[in-house]
């Protein structure tokens, strides 16, 4: 049995996260931001220090992704340094680190899924910021550490895609929505699974992508939602990127590949329909 360290644990992630945990026994200590903030490097080293984990799972994360456009430097303070200074208190105990990363590392162009050695190229801030936090881990921690690259993330709690088009879905006759962008969407109870799997099973350190399987775009995902809660569909209207222009730009290809992650021995995540029906995130939003 080992001990684990979550932190940012009021966030999605997070939720799911130490739900899993908790209902396998595993002992856990769970950090919300006002408990432990990246940025303070004293506080960080001392509580690793001090609570001598097994394994460390950094939910921590600057997550506005628009707004880190004018303010990258604040974002690269945790996603960044934030990172480097936790997995420099990871090494000196021996303790496993895993940090979520993100499809933004890509700069979109591929025609295939991205796999795990593609060079990164991100086309925007918060994607150099995650970038920065996966070169800290797999620099600091060449044999204990992970970066676990997601991507299209929605669960229950939070501010995400399928609770926000079920929100417009009551209010609004009609959508439009992005056809031009496409991914996996992946829901957070999966991808908690898969982590607690990882961490239960040590494969190799590095990079593991961890999506739910199959693509679609953001108005084929639309769709989708609105079938769920028996919705007409053709209320959503597909719109290009350059229709809905956003201060950060999106990569328009984020679907990623899971080659390592099928090497390692981990089970595959389903196809991300059965997921969607299957996650009632559509009946707690």
């Amino acid at each position: 049995m080992s001990r684990w360290l979550v932190t940012g644990a009021s966030g999605m992630l997070a939720t799911e996260l130490l739900g899993r945990l908790k209902s396998v026994g595993e002992p856990v200590l769970a950090l919300c931001r006002d408990e432990l903030d990246l940025r303070d490097g004293a506080a960080v080293r001392h509580l690793v220090s001090a609570c001598r984990p097994d394994i460390v799972v950094n939910c921590a994360a600057w997550t506005a992704v628009d707004d880190a456009e004018t303010r990258e430097a604040e974002a690269l303070a945790v996603n960044g340094h934030g990172v480097r200074t936790l997995a420099e208190a990871c090494g000196r105990l021996g303790a496993r680190m895993i940090q979520p990363s993100t499809d933004y590392v890509f700069d979109g162009t591929a025609l295939d899924p991205y796999p795990e050695d593609a060079p990164p190229s991100p086309v925007n801030a918060y994607g150099r910021t995650k970038l920065a936090g996966e070169l800290a881990v797999l620099e600091t921690l060449p044999e204990t550490g992970y970066v676990v690259r997601t991507a299209w993330l929605y669960g229950a709690t939070g501010k995400n895609f399928v609770r926000t088009i079920a929100g417009l879905e009551r209010s609004r006759p009609v959508l439009d929505v992005v056809d031009d962008q496409i991914g996996p969407p992946t829901w957070v109870g999966d991808l908690a699974g898969g982590i607690v799997e990882l961490g239960h099973t040590g494969p190799p350190p590095g990079i593991y992508h961890a999506t739910n399987s199959g693509q679609t775009s953001w108005y084929g995902f639309a769709r989708e939602i609105f079938k769920l809660v028996g919705a007409d569909p053709g209320r959503i209207t597909p719109v290009s990127t350059k229709e809905f222009a956003r201060p950060a730009p999106r990569p328009a290809y984020s679907v990623l590949g899971h080659q390592r992650w099928s090497r390692a021995g981990l089970p595959p995540m389903r196809d991300w329909r059965e997921a969607l029906r299957e996650s009632e995130v559509l009946v707690s939003g």
